[in-house]
């Protein structure tokens, strides 16, 4: 009984923040689980602040997941471009093309199915379910695992097996049964806009009087997380050619390493950050110019660009050159092909310098 009145009051309090707190966000104005998709898909690892035009953006040029099944993949990704972490888009344009041509474009309808769909794991399924379908299975993201440790004071890291499996426990007991969608929702909301990561506003906090981590002033503390990410060094020099008639090489990247299926400059990987003499002496270098070439480094200092468990130290070097056989992309044109957000960055820089 006593959990049950516990359970209880912590569904209600929520939901009546959430009354007072919602925000008018377009995914909330609909059931329709293909927008509920994309939206979760595009808000892992993401703001809703820079969310929200990818979001208008994607649901305009594919109203439908027919539509998005249509496209080509290069399409998808340049659409992405900025939002990072490439494979969700990888993932949400692959598992698009299965729900339309094998499922006759209807979104599965309970967390066992939708979760079998590739891109999505727990916290997706249930959102779906619970959002759409009103299934009575509870979400459990970041701004979950927050609340919950704070509130409840518990040290269990969330990115640990037994973490995961305690707080999933822990938030299906807390569910909101009648209104499980609504709650979720809520849930998230409060840990993005309330009980936030730095400065949470604990003074006006509907749950100060029983939050744990406010009565023992470990707010900063929780929730715990185990450091079992290594971070790589790598050293990239681009090569940036410039024919006499104003051509470029881009090829694809390949493979399953970051940036598959978008396009960049020949690249020269290093063990650290080279010279010019080291670079032209380069037997790649040699193989891609065996004209005479200037060359000249553009950016004075090296670009380190911070990806998850990599951090790329890099060069951009201009190579103008008479011709190359391989040069074939104008640069006029671009900006149509989809490249990572550091050579889309480069790009923009270099034109409005070269203008």
């Amino acid at each position: 009984m006593q959990i049950y009145f516990l359970t209880m009051k912590f569904s209600n309090t929520l939901i009546y923040w959430q009354l007072q707190n919602n925000r008018e966000l377009p995914w909330r104005k609909t059931k329709n689980p293909y927008f509920i998709w994309l939206s979760e898909i595009m808000l892992q690892q993401t703001r809703v602040a820079q969310g929200m035009a990818y979001y208008l953006k994607f649901t305009t040029t594919f109203p439908t997941v027919f539509d998005l099944a249509k496209a080509d993949e290069s399409t998808v990704l340049k659409m992405w471009q900025g939002l990072g972490y490439y494979s969700r888009a990888r993932n949400l344009h692959f598992t698009a093309k299965q729900i339309a041509n094998e499922l006759n474009g209807q979104f599965p309808s309970t967390y066992k199915e939708i979760i079998k769909l590739k891109g999505i794991g727990d916290y997706t399924a249930s959102a779906i379910a619970s959002i759409c379908f009103n299934e009575t299975t509870a979400v459990v993201d970041g701004n979950v695992y927050r609340v919950l440790s704070r509130y409840f004071g518990i040290n269990t890291p969330i990115n640990s097996s037994a973490g995961i499996k305690e707080f999933k426990i822990l938030a299906q007991t807390l569910l909101d049964t009648k209104q499980p969608g609504d709650y979720n929702q809520a849930l998230m909301d409060f840990g993005a806009l309330h009980c936030k990561p730095q400065n949470p506003l604990c003074e006006t906090c509907p749950f100060s009087d029983s939050c744990v981590a406010l009565e023992k002033k470990l707010t900063k503390e929780l929730p715990v997380k185990e450091k079992k990410v290594k971070v790589r060094n790598r050293y990239f020099n681009f090569l940036v050619i410039k024919t006499a008639d104003d051509t470029t090489i881009l090829s694809e990247r390949k493979g399953k390493g970051i940036w598959q299926g978008l396009y960049q400059f020949p690249l020269i990987e290093s063990d650290t950050i080279i010279d010019t003499e080291t670079l032209i002496s380069s037997e790649k270098f040699i193989q891609l110019f065996p004209d005479e070439t200037t060359i000249s480094l553009f950016n004075e200092k090296e670009i380190i660009h911070k990806l998850s468990h990599q951090h790329l130290y890099t060069q951009f070097w201009i190579v103008e050159t008479v011709k190359s056989s391989k040069a074939k992309i104008n640069w006029n044109e671009i900006k149509k092909y989809p490249v990572p957000v550091l050579i889309a960055n480069f790009i923009e820089e270099f034109q409005l310098k070269s203008n």
